[in-house]
């Protein structure tokens, strides 16, 4: 204790020793903080160190501290799971949907948004604005290989929008599905370098694969696993959004000008179909007409409605699929059953998006934030096989279910009793006008999926459609632009690809811009595809309820269709203009080499 109260002592009289009247004071020279954000982490400012040992003479520098750009907006990417084009009510579907109509109705619809045809492929690619070979996640996480564009491991060089963002002064938070970590990294032992909480965002909470038991979900806080719910009316839908709100309040308390960047993502509506029987019920007999007739339906009010041009022709359904009158009368009770369970879970996940946005209102900052409804991150799930399932683990084990053993449970299909999901035919409609469904990436009813863009303090127009073609890579420099903050050259350390997206901010005021992304690439599984100016050539590999390709990858047969005169690609004209055809096969080569997307 002596010694301790000597050496206190002895510094205190350092720092109190009187300085002479005549010496010389030298003042800290002014500091500009810095201006330069290509950087990240933007560095500290560099003070040259002090002569004066008395802080009462002293002046001290500012404090160092990084803000976003003033007036930027929060931002708010909601991401809705296997939902088809045809599917929510704001894109003429039979799902009543009201939060995102009611967005669309104050802000913008866009008709040609496209993702890349499965899940963690888009959500890497729309977190990045890299192609998702790029992000090494050239098919999802479980099925990575050790090929360069497959890996299932985001490399540093592909820094996310969240880590961009928390870098330049804004909170950040990931609700939801993940299922862009490798799934020999979600363990206690890591690594974790690419779980959420280390891939930018400051708060997670949810599940880090393809899907869950929405009633009893595996999920994490953070890097910690939430011990499950005991609560009977348990949904994770609702204690997601619960969180959500929870976060994003304490967030505007305590830091009320400090911006947000929420990515919320539901495990809605990918299968299991969980959702509370009482929305279930609101589609009683809604679907008896089966999916023949939905489809002529759909494509009515998409007309009507302005997302599907006048004269859209109804492409033809895969040779898979039955026609409804020729189904039995089991048959027709079943899958109209397993679409209303299906319906019920996307509006009770829309009506739970709206508590959030309704919750953001009341904070006073829903005018300046900028939300990004995509509805679908690729086409409608048609995984369930023609008769659909009563248990999902059926299908990963390549098990058909017959009609007359999932019957056995009609009551119980979207209860906790259930891991449901329904049959293909109903993936078919979902995406209407188009032929195909998920994993199809040579199709636009793989990658076509409805967005909404809300910005009122950004976007004047309201209620009005935008049909510039545009891909997922393009959220973040959209992003970017809206916040004013330029791409990052380095990274943590590393220097950054190049982002490839391009900003969807020119088309916000102005409904007849050119479209500024001309050329994309697709591939899934062997079904590989390319747009170019106006024309789509693909083809068609493996349908997503076939267990076998159809055939070698140098023997597929490819299709060729002017999408500016074809929306529903229903007219192939590929032995028509073999020409183009054989030019649009080179490009995507060219494209594939260029952005990892070979071997395959």
């Amino acid at each position: 204790m002596r010694r301790m109260t000597t050496a206190v002592t002895a510094l205190s009289l350092i720092v109190l020793l009187p300085i002479p009247a005549n010496a010389q004071q030298v003042a800290p020279p002014a500091v500009v903080l810095p201006t330069d954000r290509t950087v990240l982490p933007i560095p500290e400012p560099s003070y040259p160190h002090s002569t004066v040992f008395d802080a009462r003479n002293a002046t001290p520098p500012p404090r160092f501290e990084v803000k976003a750009p003033v007036g930027a907006p929060n931002v708010l990417i909601v991401l809705i799971d296997d939902m088809g084009f045809g599917q929510s009510g704001a894109f003429g579907g039979p799902i009543r949907m009201p939060t995102v109509e009611k967005l669309a109705n104050e802000g913008l619809r866009y008709n040609e948004f496209h993702t890349t045809a499965l899940c963690s492929p888009t959500r890497s690619a729309l977190l990045s604005g890299r192609n998702h070979h790029m992000n090494n996640f050239g098919s999802i996480a479980e099925t990575a290989t050790t090929f360069p564009g497959q890996t299932g491991q985001r490399p540093n060089s592909v820094a996310t929008i969240a880590e961009m963002l928390r870098l330049n002064g804004y909170s950040t938070a990931h609700f939801g599905k993940n299922h862009e970590t490798a799934a020999w990294e979600v363990s206690p032992s890591g690594p974790t370098d690419r779980w959420p909480t280390r891939q930018g965002f400051d708060k997670f909470y949810g599940f880090m694969g393809g899907e869950t038991n929405q009633w009893a979900p595996l999920i994490y806080d953070g890097m910690t696993q939430v011990e499950p719910s005991k609560d009977p009316n348990y949904n994770f839908m609702t204690d997601m959004t619960n969180k959500a709100i929870d976060w994003m309040q304490y967030q505007k308390s305590l830091t009320p000008d400090k911006p947000f960047f929420m990515y919320f993502a539901p495990g809605a509506t990918h299968a299991p179909h969980h959702v509370p029987k009482e929305w279930i019920a609101k589609y009683k007999g809604k679907f008896d007409q089966g999916w023949d007739k939905l489809r002529e339906e759909t494509l009515a009010r998409q007309i009507k409605l302005g997302v599907v041009p006048s004269g859209t022709k109804l492409a033809p359904k895969p040779e898979a699929i039955k026609d409804w009158a020729a189904l039995s009368p089991d048959e027709r009770k079943l899958f109209a059953r397993q679409m209303e369970v299906f319906a019920g879970f996307g509006e009770y996940a829309d009506t739970e998006i709206g508590r959030l946005v309704d919750a953001v209102k009341a904070t006073g900052q829903l005018d300046n934030t900028l939300v990004f409804y995509i509805v679908g991150d690729n086409g409608a799930s048609a995984e369930g096989g023609m008769n659909g399932l009563f248990n999902e683990m059926t299908y990963f084990n390549s098990v058909q279910e017959s009609v007359q053993d999932i019957l056995k449970h009609y009551d119980e299909l979207g209860s906790p009793m259930t891991y449901s999901h329904y049959a293909a035919g109903w993936a078919v409609a979902g995406d209407t006008p188009f032929t195909w469904t998920k994993q199809v990436a040579s199709s636009y009813g793989g990658t076509r999926n409805g967005m909404v863009v809300h910005w009122p303090k950004g976007i004047a127009a309201k209620g009005e459609v935008r049909s510039q073609w545009h891909h997922v890579i393009d959220i973040v420099p959209t992003i970017l632009e809206a916040t004013k903050i330029p791409e990052p050259k380095s990274v943590n350390g590393t220097p950054q690809a190049p982002i490839e997206g391009v900003s969807m901010a020119y088309s916000f005021g102005n409904a007849g811009a050119a479209s500024r992304h001309t050329t994309q690439y697709f591939e899934i599984f062997g079904n590989r595809a390319i747009y170019s100016d106006g024309w789509l050539a693909g083809t068609i590999h493996r349908a997503a309820w076939e267990t076998t390709n159809r055939r070698p990858l140098e023997q597929d047969i490819w299709e060729l269709y002017d999408t500016r005169s074809d929306f529903s690609l229903t007219n192939d004209l590929a032995a028509k203009n073999p020409d183009k055809l054989k030019e649009l096969q080179d490009l995507f080569l060219k494209e594939a080499v260029k952005w990892r997307a070979a071997p395959r």
